[in-house]
């Protein structure tokens, strides 16, 4: 059976950083691209960071860009997102997802086309 877990989400001050996990288990994780997602209350779901498998390139959404990185650890199964300079609009549900293809960018802004899901793990960011 296939398992993807996020963990690492809590609450932080603006300005404040976490470091996200997501733990894969079941599949040849090296064979997937892997997405980050959030969605804020009220909100869609929107795809804002991924890596490609074989070459880990990256691409990430504009609302995030030079304050969020995404790296992976084929040895581990686990991906990760590094999380600056937070905002108070950061805060979400945020989950992993893989795809086995790339681009990356077909899974962040396609969903659908992603082959498993996380459950989530909550970051509020609160003063």
């Amino acid at each position: 059976q296939v398992q993807l877990v996020e963990s690492g989400g809590g609450s932080v001050q603006p300005g404040g950083s976490l470091r996200l996990s997501c733990a894969a288990s079941g599949l040849r994780f090296g064979e997937y691209s892997i997405g980050w997602f959030r969605q804020a209350p009220g909100k869609q779901r929107v795809g804002i960071a991924c890596i490609n498998r074989y070459t880990a390139t990256t691409d990430y959404a504009d609302s995030v860009k030079g304050r969020f990185a995404i790296s992976r650890d084929d040895g581990k199964s686990t991906a990760f997102l590094q999380m600056n300079n937070l905002e108070a609009e950061d805060t979400a549900v945020y989950t992993c997802a893989v795809g086995q293809f790339e681009p990356c960018t077909v899974l962040t802004r396609y969903p659908t086309a992603a082959n498993y899901w996380g459950r989530g793990t909550q970051v509020t960011i609160s003063s």
